[in-house]
């Protein structure tokens, strides 16, 4: 029988943003993270003090202040984040070599096949000590829910989490064989997959919870939802799901994007915007402690034509001033084609893999016909210590400025010192 564990940390930013500033945001009890006030950030995380006033995740920081005025905002600390996140992976790995990723703040371990190595304690023991080893190791609290799929595992976190019950001790497992009655407490909300539409159409045939699924048989649910989705839904409300836990994972692209109230037909103001974008996709880069080798500029016009080009290049980079200036000119490729008003523009990041340190980069792949410039370490040095700044201040502390010119009108060119 599988044993599957998911460990998910403890209102993660939050905890985050007081360890970086425990004489601020350490000792703030009202607290949320993601923007300071009068930004047009949203709620990442809030102490669970705040959201008994209602702050939610998501909800943009103008309406979170409203509900709660008292509680302090700071920004994500996001390569703190991205460092304790870490920090957690390697405590877990300690314990199984299948540790799988599935978000900053939460990661899923099949310790199936390990029980000899514990004196085939309960799993609920060998919780509780992969608990207290990620504590001392890096002062953060987790969570833990297991049972025998990702599933039931996912559902059961929820349950052992101190702000639902403080009596569980952060550890809640469903045992072999107690699935379905475990399931039989379960809303259909909580299920993964099941979203808003979803719930609205279950809600119409009078189900809100997985007990009242399990009075029907696959045929009556065939009839109401159709053939995919009743025996997707059949076998969830009994805790089935075949999904494994698929170690390291890696990410296969970052992006960002922006859709505009209004078409920009401007050159320079459409320039602006993805140069934006480009800075805040380069952070999220180094946050994540990776390096890329392809940009891709994603133009989509006001015909509703999404048009795409890119840049491979022969050594990874990070720097802002090279996402940036490539970035820029793979921008004034597609307006030279197509100089319509855009709707939407965006960038993204592929070919990534681990950040190396202190490097000389080559020279851009010339097969794209894009002149671009070699990035040094001072690139790289300068754009961590704009990701410093953007931590403690807000991601509008530093914003990335007109495209440059020399003297002779050439874009992205240094000035000779």
């Amino acid at each position: 029988m599988p044993r599957i564990l998911l460990a998910d940390a403890d209102a993660f930013f939050v905890a985050v943003a007081r360890a970086v500033d425990p004489d601020g945001a350490g000792r703030a009890a009202l607290l949320i993270v993601g923007g300071r006030p009068g930004s047009r950030g949203v709620v990442c995380s809030a102490s669970y003090e705040t959201r008994a006033y209602g702050v939610r995740s998501a909800m943009p920081i103008g309406q979170a202040l409203k509900l709660c005025p008292d509680a302090m905002c700071v920004p994500v600390p996001r390569h703190a984040c991205a460092d304790t996140s870490r920090a957690i992976r390697s405590a877990l790995d300690q314990f199984t070599p299948l540790v799988e990723g599935a978000s900053i703040d939460e990661w899923y371990l099949d310790m199936s096949g390990t029980e000899a190595l514990y004196d085939h304690e309960p799993i609920d023991l060998t919780a509780r000590r992969i608990r207290a080893a990620v504590y001392d190791a890096t002062g953060m609290t987790v969570s833990i829910g297991g049972g025998s799929s990702k599933l039931i595992a996912k559902l059961a976190v929820e349950r052992g989490k101190p702000s639902r019950d403080p009596a569980a001790g952060g550890v809640h497992i469903v045992p072999d064989g107690a699935e379905l009655e475990f399931m039989r407490t379960v809303a259909l909300a909580d299920i993964p997959g099941i979203g808003p539409k979803q719930q609205t159409k279950l809600l119409g045939l009078g189900l809100t919870m997985a007990a009242e699924v399990l009075t029907h048989d696959l045929r009556t649910l065939e009839r109401w939802l159709g053939a995919t989705s009743a025996a997707w839904l059949y076998d969830r409300v009994r805790g089935i799901s075949h999904a494994s836990v698929e170690p390291r994972v890696p990410a296969k692209q970052m992006s960002r994007e922006e859709t505009f109230d209004r078409d920009i037909a401007d050159a320079g103001a459409l320039s602006t915007e993805l140069r934006h974008l480009s800075a805040k996709v380069g952070a999220d880069l180094r946050a994540e402690g990776l390096d890329a080798r392809t940009i891709t500029v994603k133009l989509r016009t006001n015909d509703f034509i999404t048009r795409t080009a890119g840049n491979t290049f022969e050594e990874p980079i990070e720097s802002d001033r090279a996402i940036i200036d490539t970035a820029d000119a793979l921008l004034t490729q597609l307006r030279s084609e197509h100089p319509r008003p855009a709707r939407l523009v965006g960038v993204s990041l592929s070919n990534l893999k681990p950040a190396r340190d202190a490097r000389q980069l080559t020279m851009f792949d010339s097969t794209t016909k894009l002149e671009g410039v070699p990035e040094g370490e001072r690139d790289r040095e300068l754009s961590r210590a704009m990701d410093r700044v953007r931590e403690k201040f807000g991601d509008g502390a530093i914003r990335a400025g007109p495209e440059r010119r020399n003297a002779i009108g050439e874009k992205g060119a240094r000035k000779p010192r």
